[in-house]
């Protein structure tokens, strides 16, 4: 799985980089997608991944690139959204910061299970969303310097379309998706991380 989401963010990359609306903007949207394929490079042999977490940050690799190409603003499945269900504005951005959640909930769990006494359990959600809270806080942070350092060359990175609550429902829709990811996928990931330990244990010996 691994693999399959190296040629994924690669190629990703590739194509979402040729002619972006803003590049300084998929530049800042897709950094995250470097970082992941620059640490889970790195981490592969020493502390690899259940699929399902493999496959989580595929998906949330392409959510941002497709962002960082268009711009969240101007992203056409969030033009289709606002038509078909009545939106006042282009909600792509808020797919990408539940995803923010969602995803991260399901990587904290796996690192906490893996390497903290904590054993599934209501103590290990919450931890859970609190830390998917303090990555979202930290998210808007970065998009607060971002807009001090660039003016109003960062307009098309912060989206947020004139709504002056665009923070709180970032944070919200990123609490939002880390509770739905405990609630859903806990058992399943569980699995998952016991057949991990199965074959990490069948290969050292």
């Amino acid at each position: 799985m691994f693999t399959l989401f190296v040629v994924i963010a690669l190629a990703g990359l590739a194509i979402t980089g040729y002619a972006p609306k803003d590049r300084a903007t998929w530049c800042l949207e897709v950094a995250p997608v470097i970082i992941a394929l620059v640490l889970l490079a790195w981490t592969r042999k020493r502390f690899p991944l259940t699929p399902l977490a493999y496959a989580l940050i595929t998906i949330h690799s392409i959510i941002l690139m497709i962002g960082g190409h268009y711009t969240y603003a101007e992203v056409p499945f969030g033009f289709w959204m606002e038509r078909a269900l009545h939106f006042t504005r282009n909600h792509y951005d808020r797919i990408g910061h539940f995803a923010q959640g969602f995803v991260p909930a399901l990587i904290a769990r796996e690192v906490l299970l893996r390497n903290t006494p904590l054993k599934p359990g209501a103590m290990l959600s919450f931890l859970v969303v609190c830390v998917c809270l303090a990555i979202s806080a930290f998210y808007e942070f970065i998009e607060w310097w971002t807009a001090l350092i660039a003016g109003s060359g960062a307009t098309a990175f912060l989206g947020t379309q004139g709504d002056v609550w665009d923070t709180q429902w970032d944070m919200f829709m990123a609490m939002t998706g880390a509770i739905i990811c405990v609630l859903t996928l806990s058992r399943i990931h569980d699995r998952a991380l016991a057949r991990l330990q199965g074959l990490t244990l069948a290969m050292a010996s």
